[in-house]
């Protein structure tokens, strides 16, 4: 039987650990052969793509650092090379830093790459994949719900980004709806990653305590989100954001 990813090819920036893997390994369940990209982590790039192969796709990773606008269009060029098509476009490379407004001990380079990485990162990989991308062609980015709140201080410069994000989101299905290409975000809440444990202490409880479920989720049920959304059941989709938070929203 075939699956509903058959003969698609995706994208997963950032894919060589945590969401980026999770969204990977569904799409390859769902029968997309996949590319995912990563900064530094070689060794944990080259698991993943075992992983996909073993699945019965095509699987390659990439390096390219988000924050370089030529190595971002070299890297969906290369993949359109290898993979002979772009049909997926996942943006779930990030970064994150704290600073708050006032604190002049801030490390501004930080700041910098953070918006370089979130932001520029993604328009560079959209400007590059839109025009390779035909009917159907899906584009998702990975936000976070601190991009409509920020419920703490010090993480303004990157609620920003995420918030920038959804703007981009919005305006872009306009300018790809003509093409029949979706544009979508999807909004983690508190995701047990390495990035952000769930065991990590007061800072971990506070988390679990402003969701409505008293827990933090998973990548893969972040993973599910993309993978729907990717899919042909959601072709009348687009412009909006997909919340994953266990209501930390709500």
């Amino acid at each position: 039987m075939s699956k509903k990813l058959s003969g698609k090819v995706a994208l997963v920036t950032g894919g060589s650990r945590g969401i980026g893997a999770a969204i990977a390994r569904a799409l390859a369940e769902d029968g997309a052969d996949v590319a995912i990209s990563y900064a530094a982590s070689e060794d944990k790039a080259k698991a993943v793509v075992d992983a996909l192969r073993q699945k019965g796709v095509r699987a390659q990773a990439f390096k390219a650092d988000q924050a370089d606008a030529a190595e971002v269009s070299g890297l969906v060029q290369a993949v359109v090379r290898d993979f002979g098509r772009l049909d997926i476009l996942v943006n779930n490379a990030g970064v994150f830093a704290l600073g708050q407004v006032h604190d002049r001990a801030n490390n501004l380079a930080d700041l910098d790459r953070m918006f370089a990485v979130n932001v520029g990162g993604v328009a560079t990989a959209v400007r590059a994949a839109a025009p390779l991308m035909g009917d159907g062609g899906r584009i998702i980015s990975i936000g976070s719900v601190v991009g409509e709140s920020t419920p703490f201080a010090g993480a303004a410069d990157y609620s920003a980004t995420k918030a920038a994000l959804l703007g981009y989101t919005r305006g872009w299905a306009r300018d790809l709806g003509p093409k029949g290409i979706t544009v979508n975000t999807v909004q983690p809440g508190p995701i047990d990653t390495d990035m952000n444990p769930a065991t990590n202490g007061d800072f971990s409880d506070t988390q679990k305590g402003l969701t409505a479920l008293g827990r933090y989720g998973t990548a893969d049920e972040v993973a599910a989100a993309v993978a729907f959304l990717a899919g042909p059941n959601a072709s009348y989709i687009t412009g909006t954001t997909l919340t994953v938070d266990g209501g930390f929203n709500a």
